[in-house]
């Protein structure tokens, strides 16, 4: 793939592309900060973009919001954000559109290597991939709305691993429970939260943090 990464950290930038062209990527640019990233995107047009979130000059969001920009205005982009840090406001816009070919990893869990590599392939083909802590932050966001409020401790883990990209087998393997008693959970989170007919892997997390955005 082609990847143009936004890191402003340049030793771990140049980790990074040093990895990736390791790997077999083509990385066409490595930038600074988020203004550097949108012009990058705009000239390279790359498959897929991998971004910290703070950056400067503030050091606060800059990344994330240039993916947002980046997406605005090139809407299906996949993007990667690789992160220290949940920023709520940025990361429910971005996953409360379309998740197709949208993660969101924080650094201190991406334990190997393979992690990330696993991650990058899963977002460049379309999918999916958020961090359980991501998830499990933005769920809380939500407490006071509280439809999450109904749902059992069973089901809030079911629903953690259908964020993550689950497979119901997959949450089944995790969970050590039957195929079918999964199945039950996420028909009774639909329920519970209203999204009855939402179908297919990232449709369902989509449906999830749409309703987060809610």
């Amino acid at each position: 793939m082609r990847v143009i990464l936004a890191e402003d950290s340049t030793l771990l930038r140049e980790g990074l592309v040093r990895l990736l062209v390791e790997e077999g990527h083509e990385v066409p640019a490595a930038v600074g900060d988020g203004a550097s990233l949108i012009e990058a995107v705009a000239e390279h047009g790359p498959d897929i973009v991998v971004a910290d979130v703070r950056m400067p000059p503030t050091h606060t969001d800059e990344g994330l919001r240039a993916v947002l920009e980046i997406r605005r205005r090139r809407p299906g982009t996949r993007v990667l954000v690789l992160s220290q840090y949940v920023e709520k406001r940025y990361a429910t816009e971005l996953m409360s559109g379309d998740v197709d070919g949208v993660g969101y990893l924080l650094k201190d869990r991406v334990a190997q290597v393979g992690d990330f590599l696993d991650a990058l392939d899963r977002v460049g083909a379309g999918g999916a991939a958020f961090d359980p802590e991501v998830v499990r932050q933005l769920l809380a966001r939500t407490t006071h709305v509280d439809p999450l409020a109904r749902l059992t401790p069973r089901e809030r883990d079911v629903l953690d691993h259908m964020a993550q990209g689950c497979t119901n087998a997959s949450i089944a393997q995790r969970l050590s429970v039957s195929q079918s008693a999964v199945e039950k959970h996420v028909n009774a989170i639909f329920d519970k939260l209203g999204l009855l007919h939402v179908t297919g892997y990232s449709r369902r997390v989509l449906a999830v943090l749409r309703y987060l955005g809610s």
